[in-house]
């Protein structure tokens, strides 16, 4: 059963001789939310989805790029910005490799950095295919072949590519697309959020500062990183462009709460959790 943690007194952030910590994705999707952040008077680090959750939790971070899923497993968190990585289609980082028809899948591998992407996997196997897998997890360093599940998910910059063995899969899904075909709306990965007892109104503004400053330099951060990940140019600038979305609307909010319930369905959420708590006025005005 998931448990619920209970909420500690209000606090506040800390001041300038100790910076406000904040933990965001390693991964190349996450550069256009922390374009210039570094320097903004932040104490900024970098780790995959599921450890800054762990981090987030334990007290490490004051302001994490948290799994969306991570919103519904608890009551203690808030979002803090409506900055966000989502998308409105194909995202081309996250996908899931089948050696046999989706309907047929009995076993799952899922990335060890995953938590959304691994819920969601299981919510269209379960809706669509009437499919619960066993869950196994693969390793950061491990390969598609280091498996022998039915299916195989990866998140990230290693999805982004086509990684070796994928040639030997039956099938493979783009679940931002896989999601949005099926329910016409889009589908949002990673928040920033707090704990509820924080307050967060000197960094709120840093953050929609920084996505902004991102969504408007996309070419030069494209052409910093594209190397680095193993594309050229123009690829990175497509994926970060055209694959990936960035503000949490009121299409994306029916869309996390839509994924609430689907995850209750499967007892990977608690369920009564009034999810508008959650999300912070600044985020309600936009």
């Amino acid at each position: 059963m998931i448990q619920r943690l209970p909420l500690t007194p209000a606090r506040l952030l800390p001041h300038v001789d100790s910076l406000p910590r904040i933990g965001a994705v390693q991964y190349l999707n996450t550069r256009p939310l922390v374009h210039g952040l570094a320097s903004s008077g932040v104490a900024l680090s970098y780790d995959l989805p599921s450890r800054l959750a762990d981090q987030l939790a334990t007290g490490k971070l004051d302001v994490a790029l948290i799994p969306s899923i991570e919103l519904f497993r608890c009551d203690q968190y808030r979002v803090v910005s409506d900055a966000c990585i989502g998308c409105r289609g194909p995202v081309m980082s996250v996908k899931l490799f089948f050696r046999t028809a989706p309907e047929r899948v009995q076993s799952l591998a899922v990335d060890e950095g995953s938590r959304t992407s691994a819920t969601l996997a299981r919510i269209l196997l379960a809706e669509r295919f009437g499919v619960l897998p066993a869950i196994a997890v693969l390793p950061i360093g491990a390969a598609l072949t280091d498996t022998p599940a039915d299916a195989v998910l990866l998140i990230g910059d290693r999805a982004l590519a086509m990684p070796p063995g994928a040639t030997s899969f039956q099938v493979i899904w783009d679940l931002g697309d896989e999601w949005c075909r099926w329910t016409g709306l889009p589908f949002v990965f990673a928040v920033w959020a707090a704990h509820k007892n924080l307050d967060t109104r000197s960094v709120e503004p840093l953050l929609t500062r920084a996505r902004d400053a991102g969504r408007s330099n996309l070419a030069a951060i494209a052409a910093a990183e594209a190397a680095g990940h193993g594309l050229t140019v123009p690829q990175c600038l497509s994926y970060l462009h055209d694959n990936l979305h960035y503000e949490l609307g009121p299409r994306e909010r029916e869309a996390l709460s839509l994924f609430y319930t689907l995850s209750t369905k499967l007892s990977l959420a608690p369920v009564g959790l009034d999810l508008s708590a959650s999300l912070s006025p600044a985020c309600l005005a936009r």
